[in-house]
């Protein structure tokens, strides 16, 4: 792989229950920035909401799920979840390598009618 390449990346950041909505747009944006300062690009942030967890965490019943697509370069990945880790207001994290979304079927079928012409 060539330096400098970015890969794109999903994370599924949790929130502690005890951050308010107010607070919680502040926590996304510190997280949104850690990636920028690293050299990364946000594509997306999604809110989840509040999810309960399956069973308690650190003593903890629920949390605010945050999904974030961006793309770094792959060395820039432990000095992020770092940087994550010494958050107050992020609970967990877990970062994947995102799929290529496969191409719609319409797509698909222009590309196959173009090749045949």
């Amino acid at each position: 792989m060539e330096e400098g390449a970015l890969n794109k990346y999903e994370a599924m950041i949790i929130l502690a229950d005890a951050v308010k909505d107010t607070a919680m747009e502040d926590a996304i944006g510190h997280v949104r920035a850690e990636i920028k300062k690293l050299g990364g690009e946000v594509d997306s942030t999604t809110r989840l909401g509040k999810r309960a967890f399956a069973r308690p965490l650190n003593k903890k019943d629920a949390g605010n799920y945050v999904l974030i697509v961006f793309s770094i370069e792959g060395g820039q990945l432990k000095p992020l979840q770092a940087r994550l880790k010494l958050s107050e207001e992020v609970f967990r994290t877990q970062i994947v390598r995102a799929r290529p979304r496969p191409a719609s079927p319409a797509k698909v079928a222009e590309d196959v009618l173009n090749d045949n012409a």
